[in-house]
């Protein structure tokens, strides 16, 4: 089968080492990030506070990439340095002590978001922890715990641990009907899933670059609908934040139009340029094409795995998978070290197993190699 993205493989050194199945943690580096990173130096050293100027400009300009990507209008996404800040933010605009004081979340949410909602009970939210089933999130139950008391729903778009889709649209439906917002973490989603925010209808949304995005660590992304922005006041404010910054007037902070008014303090510029990069390559290739290669080939790892007898994490069927492969089996953390001294990029999570992420680069010959490792090795284990 022809595979034209094939193309974009020269664009990542790091796959120079072997097989790259990580995408689900870190993505590899494209080509120009040393040279982004380079000019951003250059720019610090020749003009000093002056570079400022053009810095802002290319922070808009990245926020609008994200934008164009999701289908969000301008102004509607904000960055920061990760989803614990910009999850945060979103959170610290809610007041818990009226009659709507519950959130709604799963037990498949990422640690860091976790923690975050845990902690709302702390000024009174009342939380609501839906449980899942085979690591996949039981949707009726959730959309029946969505009621008239609930402020927020709060979920993963795609589970970390099993790669299981959630049916935003749906809770979002829902949520909407009994006039609760939303809060979707797309980070195991964006850039291996289509995602438009006006047909999900998601009203908050954040994520971050290290994975399928490529954009590597230090860059987050909050999304905030136009409509609900104007309605929120963050308790976690900075100086950026402000309408206009610049004019470094006191308090009380006048807050900056849409999700400009989620940016906190001094943006780290670096990051954010060097992210711009891998947002530029998925852009290119277009996630609707990446997610047709990424359903082939995570098929393609599933019927292998089912055939050696492996437990699959998540749901069978691809079109309600995010873009990795999570497969467990006894000594699967062992095999996992093992892979890896093999060659293979992937890892490894407590609870769930083996997990594997092809991205637009990966060749049909490298998830067929992993799978017959895997068998190999487990040979040699029995």
């Amino acid at each position: 089968m022809a595979d034209e993205l094939l193309a974009y493989r020269k664009r990542f050194p790091t796959l120079d080492r072997g097989p790259y199945l990580a995408a689900h943690t870190l993505g590899p580096m494209p080509d120009t990030v040393p040279g982004a990173l380079a000019r951003f130096a250059a720019e610090w050293a020749d003009q000093g506070v002056v570079a400022w100027e053009g810095w802002l400009e290319q922070l808009r300009a990245v926020a609008g990439q994200l934008e164009g990507l999701f289908g969000a209008p301008a102004g509607s996404v904000a960055l920061g340095p990760n989803v614990s800040v910009l999850a945060g933010q979103a959170l610290s605009c809610f007041d818990w002590s009226g009659e709507r004081s519950r959130l709604v979340t799963t037990d498949l949410e990422f640690p860091t978001c976790d923690y975050l909602y845990r902690a709302q009970e702390t000024l009174g939210a009342k939380l609501e922890v839906v449980g899942s089933r085979d690591l996949t999130v039981d949707l009726d139950r959730l959309l029946e715990a969505i009621d008239e008391r609930t402020a927020l729903v709060a979920v993963t778009h795609v589970a970390f641990r099993s790669s299981a889709l959630l049916d935003a649209a749906a809770v979002a439906a829902r949520a909407h009907e009994v006039g609760a917002l939303v809060l979707l973490d797309t980070y195991q989603s964006a850039g291996t899933v289509p995602i438009d925010v006006a047909a999900l209808g998601v009203d908050l949304m954040v994520g971050g670059s290290v994975k399928w995005l490529l954009g590597g660590p230090g860059t987050g992304y909050l999304y905030a609908s136009p409509e609900v922005a104007a309605g929120l006041a963050p308790r976690l404010v900075g100086w950026f934040g402000h309408q206009a910054p610049f004019a470094f007037q006191p308090s009380p902070i006048a807050l900056a139009e849409g999700a400009g008014r989620f940016v906190t303090g001094t943006p780290n510029v670096a990051a954010h340029v060097m992210a711009a990069e891998g947002y530029r390559i998925v852009a290119e290739a277009g996630v609707e094409a990446i997610r047709a290669k990424s359903r082939r080939q995570v098929a393609r790892l599933l019927d292998g795995f089912t055939a050696q007898g492996a437990v699959i994490r998540g749901p069978a069927d691809p079109a309600r998978r995010g873009g990795s492969v999570v497969v467990d089996f006894d000594g699967a953390e062992q095999a996992t070290a093992e892979l890896i001294a093999r060659g293979y990029t992937c890892d490894y999570r407590p609870g769930a197993g083996l997990r594997l992420g092809p991205h637009l680069y990966t060749t049909d010959d490298e998830c067929d190699a992993v799978v017959a490792e895997v068998a190999s090795i487990r040979r040699t284990l029995a």
